[in-house]
């Protein structure tokens, strides 16, 4: 329980000056996965990621860690209601690292952080172990997400939507060649 506090108030140390600055209040308002906001999903893949970096037997730069897990998902649009191109999946986190640098001055860790954390995606993979540890961040966080959502279906009643969900979620994780 101790290791938690401690999390989160080096979280808040680390976190105060992006939150403050920028446009990433903004991502209150957009859905990213089920119910949870593209900005409650960005704190819980910082506080995770942050959690990961002090459990695990290495050394971590916990501030670009904390940071590029904050901005990973900078895109500041709803994709759920934007008709792009490309699909966001593939594309988000370039869009994501152009915002970012403009309202930021990044690190090359940070840069990576944003560009990467859709691998296996995305088909470059994380140069930095803070970009892994996000990228797995992401990952944990998006399934809880996804799962807590499709939970809420059941219990209302709707399993067809649940089955639809849970087979659309394992195609996006198998590997393609």
């Amino acid at each position: 329980m101790r290791i938690l506090v401690k999390r989160d108030n080096l979280f808040h140390h680390l976190s105060e000056p992006v939150l403050k600055t920028g446009h990433l209040n903004q991502l209150k308002q957009f859905k990213q996965h089920g119910h949870c906001t593209c900005y409650d999903h960005s704190i819980a893949v910082a506080k995770t990621a942050l959690f990961l970096s002090m459990i695990l037997p290495f050394r971590f730069k916990q501030k670009q860690l904390v940071r590029g897990a904050l901005l990973h998902d900078y895109f500041l649009y709803d994709w759920h209601n934007v008709k792009l191109e490309k699909l966001h999946g593939f594309h988000h986190p370039r869009i994501a690292c152009e915002n970012a640098k403009r309202d930021f001055d990044l690190t090359p860790v940070e840069e990576n952080i944003i560009k990467r954390h859709m691998f296996p995606l995305t088909p470059i993979p994380p140069r930095y172990k803070e970009s892994v540890l996000v990228t797995v961040s992401d990952k944990i966080c998006a399934t809880k997400e996804v799962f807590s959502a499709l939970g809420r279906k059941i219990r209302n009643g709707r399993p067809v939507a649940y089955m639809a969900h849970v087979f659309a979620f394992l195609i996006a994780f198998l590997p393609w060649n």
